[in-house]
């Protein structure tokens, strides 16, 4: 794409009016200036609505958090929330993983599903953004097809009238090299604009996969009234990496492999170096414009389109014909097996509009009404070509300059989706301490496999202020999620379309607020899931009758400003399926514990010390061959930091005691290791 394309789209795309406070909002997030911890933008409402008025859990993690915490990645961010396994399969440089409540969660953007195709996209940068949001459970009413366990929204970084900004100089574990900068110029009262980037060049804990990134987002925002705010913005990323995740069968890492007599190394490479490789680029533009006509009427409008070209080249062992002995199937030495080459070119391309107006107004002297009518549209399309084959090697001694390449040649397979949606949504405050939320949406989704799908999804809840900060709350949740395709016979003939997931959730919970700083919710709730997809040890595919979720979450969080802050969390999730045994199970208990302490003057010289542990159950993977138990892990990141005056020096540590584990063994017969320690060492200068 030319430079002069991507700055048209940058210049033309419409802009969304909730970015506009959210930057400005970040830093106290917590709400602590109001004595309120406050949620802004899209997170729960899509409207600014304080946490102690939602009738659900809604978790906020500030930039702040989360690279004080050493977060690397997208997955990292959420890693110290309540009810969320990151990284459920260990780091994957290809793409971002979370699970809610035991569930899979999607990825939004600005409030906009931004991912929708496995390996036809690069993962996001978290330095981009100002913060992340957890919304738990169904969220189809105001964000249309999203995931039955929750959505994971990222919020991006835009201009306010503060000129400031800084510049890090990192270097860390497996040569890791990189600058990053972050400055925002007010150009006058009524405009500013802020570019974000960073250049890294980085090697990762398995050989032969860089982790090398360029990324540059700039914005731009224009007030020409008081009542009219525009946000335009742009990102340019560029990716050359690879597959942290090298699907190393069973037998010879988490099971002994008796025949050969030795275990393989578990960050074992398995490919062709400079051949394997996942690279691409990623191109958006996008914008807001809001306008609010007076006290009582907001208008918000935004857009968004984004195009992805993706280069994934990978070997892979053939640990699945017979998982409980991979070798056997190839000879008797234990050692041989199949590796598997696959090469592919993807494409992808979404535009996504949500629009909106908000009307406040009460019908009587003690019920205020927060009205929000909206309509989105969403089009993405996905674009496939694919070669590979196989040969056989000794997993134990490969020999790489062996091994074929292969080129992806002809045409592209296509895969596209339309999504048009209307939602209504009545945030009802009765007497100042009786919140009502009730929501409705309609959509209308059509494929190019020829389905088209409609769905009605509601939403309600109740929250209310009993004394001493206490606020019981009820809700009821609906989703709504349209699966591409149809069912495989396992024979190379194809059956019906597969019919939408859908799910529901009750929940009920207290959230109690003893202090302006201090927020405390617990919270329990069903989830009851239809239509999964799931994919037959005898090939094929199938869907799930009804899969069951029930499970309870409390969190808690405490700040000082500049001085202390207390994170715990704790989240239990079971999953029990009525039709199909053979999945795979999340752990059941997740738990996490982050504090830091600022010691010093505030002119003067200060140290800032964190650490926190990240606690995971054990995980159960089954099928019809056997059932695998992967055991519980517990890691503990650090921070030492130290800031004098427009100078800051942090070193960072996740996995500080070096544990080696598996993040995930599957009984379709491959696993999974979790990142090793990971050190980093800043040096950054702010300024204002």
């Amino acid at each position: 794409m030319t430079a002069a394309r991507f700055t048209l789209l940058v210049c033309t795309a419409l802009a969304s009016g909730q970015l506009l406070a959210q930057e400005a909002a970040s830093s106290d997030d917590q709400g602590q200036d109001q004595g309120q911890i406050v949620v802004t933008g899209f997170a729960g409402t899509k409207t600014d609505t304080a946490l102690t008025e939602l009738p659900q859990p809604i978790k906020v993690i500030t930039a702040e958090q989360y690279e004080a915490q050493g977060a690397i990645n997208i997955s990292d961010t959420v890693k110290y929330a309540a009810g969320v396994l990151a990284n459920p399969y260990g780091r994957d440089t290809r793409v971002d993983g979370f699970n809610v409540r035991g569930l899979d969660a999607l990825q939004f953007r600005d409030g906009m599903r931004d991912i929708f195709s496995y390996y036809a996209s690069i993962t996001s940068d978290p330095y981009n953004f100002s913060r992340v949001e957890i919304v738990r459970g169904p969220a189809s009413v105001l964000f249309g097809q999203g995931s039955i366990g929750g959505i994971v929204n990222l919020v991006s970084k835009t201009p306010d009238f503060t000129t400031r900004g800084e510049i890090n100089l990192v270097y860390g574990s497996y040569d890791r090299k990189e600058v990053l900068g972050d400055v925002n110029l007010a150009l006058a009262d009524n405009l500013a604009v802020r570019f974000v980037g960073r250049a890294r060049d980085a090697d990762t804990f398995v050989d032969h996969v860089p982790d090398d990134r360029v990324m540059f987002a700039p914005s731009i925002r224009w007030q020409p009234t008081p009542d009219t705010d525009v946000v335009l913005t742009g990102l340019y990323q560029e990716d050359d990496t690879g597959s942290t995740s090298q699907f190393l069968p069973i037998v010879g890492t988490f099971r002994p492999n008796t025949v050969a007599g030795e275990q393989l190394d578990r960050y074992t490479f398995v490919g062709k170096a400079g051949w394997d490789r996942y690279a691409g680029r990623s191109l958006q533009g996008g914008g807001s414009i809001t306008h609010r006509f007076s006290d009582n009427v907001k208008l918000s409008l935004k857009a968004r389109y984004i195009d992805s070209d993706l280069e994934y080249n990978t070997h892979y062992a053939d640990s699945y014909t017979n998982p409980q002995d991979p070798f056997s199937v190839y000879g008797t030495d234990g050692r041989t097996i199949a590796l598997i080459a696959d090469a592919s070119d993807a494409r992808m391309n979404v535009f996504s509009t949500d629009n909106n107006v908000e009307f406040n107004f009460g019908t009587g002297a003690n019920i205020e009404h927060k009205l929000l009518v909206g309509i989105d549209y969403s089009w993405n399309k996905v674009q496939k070509r694919s070669a590979g084959g196989f040969e056989l090697v000794d997993l134990y001694d490969i020999d790489y300059d062996a091994l074929l390449t292969y080129d992806p040649a002809g045409p592209f397979t296509t895969e596209s989706q339309k999504q048009l949606g209307i939602y209504v949504q009545d945030q009802i405050r009765f007497y100042d301490r009786i919140s009502v939320v009730l929501g409705a949406r309609r959509d209308r989704v059509t494929g190019s496999s020829g389905q088209k799908d409609n769905a009605t999804t509601f939403r309600a809840g109740i929250i209310g202020e009993i004394g001493a900060g206490f606020s019981p709350f009820f809700s009821y949740t609906e989703s709504f999620l349209p699966v591409a395709g149809r069912i495989d016979n396992g024979d190379g003939t194809f059956g019906d379309p597969y019919r939408p997931q859908t799910g529901t959730q009750y929940e009920a919970g207290v959230k109690w607020q003893p202090t302006p700083n201090t927020l405390v919710t617990a919270t329990a709730f069903k989830i009851r899931e239809r239509n999964r997809v799931l994919y037959l040890a005898a090939g094929g595919t199938t869907q799930s009758g009804v899969l069951n979720t029930k499970g309870f979450e409390i969190e808690a969080s405490h700040t000082l400003p500049g001085n202390f802050e207390l994170l715990a969390n704790y989240g239990y999730a079971k999953l029990k399926s009525e039709t199909n045994t053979s999945l795979d199970y999340m752990p059941r208990h997740t738990a996490s514990l982050w504090s830091t302490k600022t010691f010093g003057l505030p002119d003067e010289a200060q140290l800032r010390l964190g650490a926190g542990v990240v606690y995971s159950g054990k995980s159960v993977s089954t099928s019809p061959v056997w059932s695998i138990v992967t055991p519980s892990r517990t890691t503990i990141d650090a921070l030492a930091e130290i800031s004098w005056d427009n100078w800051r020096f942090a070193v960072n540590a996740t996995n500080l005691l070096g544990k080696q584990y598996f993040a995930s063994c599957l009984a379709r017969g491959d696993c999974f290791m979790a990142a090793p320690r990971n050190v980093m060492a800043t040096v950054g200068y702010r300024f204002r």
